[in-house]
């Protein structure tokens, strides 16, 4: 019954635009977020003003309501190091944190190519990690993560359809200047598959991929506030509390 719920819920209230769908692809269950960044205030979030990580949707949840706030929506947002900080770029309302990460390594973040998310005042945007540095990007607020799911309309290289690597995943995907959709899987799915649902399904020509065995999901509409382990970075859609 929740699942059938979540198909049509469409929320438009307090100034927040968010589209909530569950959708099948090859087989899996996935629930996706639309976020319309010209009404929403798409934001990021990684410590408090003493440099403590929120590492919990709990923690940050507490923080806001601080400052007369409430979170509406939230997703992690990209890896992370043992210490909770970010692998690579992050950028938090004009101030970059953390640099652009363009070194070669193992594990999903340095599949090649990796890539930002980023909003700017023209829009959100997802970009190879090579093409952000020599473009110049300054950004509002962005997150370094890898592998990139689809580039420019193409999946990844390095994916196999026919891969038994399967994980619940999650990832982010910019269908225009103003849609931004986040993605969760509801099942554990390979990367080829979760990528071209993006492409194929919600018609994004670029995507990125946000991490594997930690995604969470936070949605105050849906009563749903996932916990595997401490995080990093966040997505956050905060409002004036109620």
């Amino acid at each position: 019954m929740r699942i059938l719920l979540l198909i049509l819920l469409c929320l438009k209230c307090g100034g927040v635009a968010q589209d909530f769908k569950v959708v099948t692809h090859a087989g899996k269950k996935f629930t996706t977020c639309s976020v319309d960044v010209s009404v929403s205030k798409l934001e990021l979030f990684l410590a408090d003003e003493k440099g403590g990580t929120f590492k919990t949707f709990a923690r940050l949840e507490q923080w806001l309501a601080g400052k007369d706030k409430q979170l509406v929506f939230g997703m992690n947002a990209g890896m992370y190091h043992a210490d909770y900080t970010t692998v690579g770029l992050y950028v938090e309302n004009g101030r970059q944190i953390y640099p652009l990460n363009l070194e070669r390594g193992e594990g999903n973040f340095f599949l090649q190519p990796n890539g930002v998310f980023y909003i700017t005042q023209s829009g959100a945007a997802v970009l190879e990690s090579k093409a952000c540095a020599r473009l110049g990007v300054k950004p509002l607020w962005a997150t370094q993560s890898g592998p990139m799911l689809v580039i420019n309309n193409t999946i990844h290289p390095a994916f196999n359809a026919a891969s038994k690597s399967e994980l619940f995943r999650n990832g982010v995907g910019v269908s225009s200047a103003d849609k931004v959709i986040f993605v969760i899987s509801e099942a554990a799915v390979n990367f080829h598959a979760f990528a071209t649902l993006f492409r194929d399904t919600l018609k994004c020509p670029n995507a990125l991929f946000l991490d594997g065995t930690v995604s969470s999901l936070y949605s105050r509409a849906l009563g749903r506030s996932d916990f595997r382990m401490d995080l990093g970075p966040f997505f956050g859609i905060p409002e004036k509390k109620e």
